[in-house]
């Protein structure tokens, strides 16, 4: 069983809707600072996907920082990155900047994508 929860969805990239459950579940805390995590070949099997696809999900989360391995120990869940709240705030810059194209393109109002940010941040349990 998988520590964390994910219905794909057609029409998606898989490794993408991989990658935000498993983000989902970091800040949801579902996944703490060293829990382990599935191998590629668990990851690949649970969710039925190419063991490639699992590789590249477990690679982005590396990279990203979200994951670490460990030699004899396998994935494990990183420690929250070290940093100031300006320098992590600038790590956001793109996904804020996609989020606010895509409000505008839509016509939603400031109060009303900070209200659904609010709402989201709430709902994965921050204050």
């Amino acid at each position: 069983m998988l520590p964390f929860s994910i219905e794909l969805k057609p029409g998606l990239p898989v490794a993408e809707q991989i990658l935000f459950a498993v983000k989902r579940a970091v800040v949801a805390g579902q996944l703490r600072p060293g829990d382990k995590f599935p191998s590629v070949r668990v990851l690949s099997q649970e969710l039925r996907v190419n063991p490639n696809t699992a590789h590249k999900v477990v690679a982005s989360l590396v990279a990203e920082g979200v994951l670490v391995t460990t030699p004899a120990v396998g994935s494990v869940v990183a420690a929250p990155a070290a940093g100031g709240r300006r320098e992590k705030a600038e790590l956001l810059g793109d996904e804020v900047e996609r989020l606010v194209v895509e409000a505008r393109k839509l016509g939603v109002p400031l109060e009303d994508v900070q209200a659904s940010v609010a709402a989201h941040w709430r709902k994965l349990g921050g204050k």
